[in-house]
């Protein structure tokens, strides 16, 4: 049942985090999300939402991490999977600590280029950014691994689908779409990982529980 409750984190992560950040992506003052990334909400007389935000999601990530730990222990992938998605959260709750700096005219008021030099916390801010961008394909590469070996390749080719579909989306050579871009990257990124938490739960229709089903395949190869 614990298990069950930290996996279910993850699939509320996702879906709490697109809500809140687009609820405030189209009612902020000079917020254009066509021009301003997620990550410029943390600033301005709210800013405190949109911190609580990447810090719950990331709190939420972590306990599911936990939950896909004691899930797949002693498995293909169990550790250093989990431990990496655990990573990937992290990377959230530091971005959301330590804010970027004002720019491209939000939060009203702000320099409408970049700023000449970054602060020590917005510099902490992008580490924690390339922690998670780093984190998450890594994690879904060794998921891979772990559904091939337990006879589940439809799940094998979807997490190599979804890290080149983020990767394809995040890293697209036009800079005038980036900030959109990158919504559609995280609510793939997020969503995948509420996908995988609920395949282990056994939760989604017609899966086979990897709990159960990759003990024998192991144990042959």
């Amino acid at each position: 049942m614990k298990d069950n409750k930290l996996l279910a984190s993850g699939t509320a992560a996702g879906p709490l985090f697109l809500t809140v950040s687009l609820t405030q992506a189209f009612t902020r003052e000079g917020f254009d999300l066509s021009r301003h990334p997620l990550s410029l909400l943390s600033l301005g007389d709210f800013g405190w939402i949109q911190i609580a935000n990447f810090v719950t999601a990331g709190a939420l990530n972590l306990a599911c991490a936990a939950g896909m730990r004691r899930m797949l222990r002693e498995r293909s992938g169990g550790t250093w999977g989990p431990a990496l998605v655990a990573a990937y959260a992290a990377g959230l709750i530091m971005a959301g600590v330590f804010v970027t700096d004002p720019g491209a005219g939000f939060p009203p008021g702000a320099p409408l280029g970049a700023p000449e030099r970054m602060s020590w916390h917005s510099v902490l801010h992008e580490i924690g950014f390339l922690v998670s961008l780093v984190s998450w394909p890594v994690a879904c590469l060794i998921f891979t691994r772990t559904f091939l070996r337990a006879g589940q390749r439809g799940w094998g080719a979807a997490c190599i689908a979804t890290v080149a579909a983020v990767l394809g989306i995040a890293l697209w050579p036009d800079l005038s779409t980036i900030s959109v871009r990158l919504v559609f990257a995280t609510a793939l990124q997020m969503g995948f990982v509420a996908a995988l938490a609920a395949h282990i739960r056994g939760r989604l229709p017609g899966s086979v529980q990897l709990l159960h089903q990759a003990r024998p395949v192991l144990a042959r190869s």
